[in-house]
């Protein structure tokens, strides 16, 4: 196993290409009617932690820990611990940990925020789960829950509590105006 560093961005962005974490926030809290900002995901990445472990072959898996920063363009994305997983030389799946907040903007300049406990996007089903304290945020509404599963390929949100008890709680602005 080798060590990613800051000195190769080109090597860590290869693991985790594209912002669609925070898309998937971003269309669980308005409906899927809108976009994260499109320009996002022609910007390079940065992952910065205070520890790194990477494999460099077709199969393998990076740990990441400490203060995890993830950037691109308006995406910024904290953590604590990560693990980002590769098959065949493409990301297969991303799991976040240890307080998980997201932030970027709409392409209307739009804020959408994240928190939850943990994160976990599986690349090949295109299914972003966010477990624990989930409250997604933005100027028309909040929705808050236990799990919160959103289908990117058909665009299906399921949220609830925990089994056997806990709430969903979603909380629509009016427009402006009415």
């Amino acid at each position: 196993m080798r060590t990613a560093s800051r000195s190769n961005p080109r090597f860590v962005a290869v693991m985790f290409p594209t912002n669609k974490l925070l898309l998937a926030s971003a269309l669980l809290a308005i409906g899927g009617s809108a976009f994260a900002r499109s320009s996002d995901r022609n910007q390079p990445m940065t992952i910065d932690s205070n520890w790194q472990s990477c494999g460099l072959g077709e199969n393998m898996s990076c740990e990441l820990r400490g203060d995890i920063v993830i950037s691109q363009g308006t995406l910024k994305i904290n953590s604590a611990q990560g693990q980002i997983n590769q098959v065949n030389g493409r990301p297969n799946r991303a799991r976040l940990a240890g307080g998980v907040n997201m932030s970027q903007e709409l392409d209307d300049g739009t804020p959408v925020k994240t928190r939850s406990n943990a994160v976990d996007y599986d690349f090949n089903t295109e299914i972003i789960i966010l477990t624990g304290n989930v409250e997604i945020t933005q100027p028309r509404g909040t929705l808050r829950g236990e799990r919160v599963v959103y289908n990117m390929k058909t665009g299906q949100v399921q949220s609830g509590g925990q089994e056997g008890g806990g709430r969903v709680r979603m909380t629509i602005q009016p427009k402006a105006g009415s």
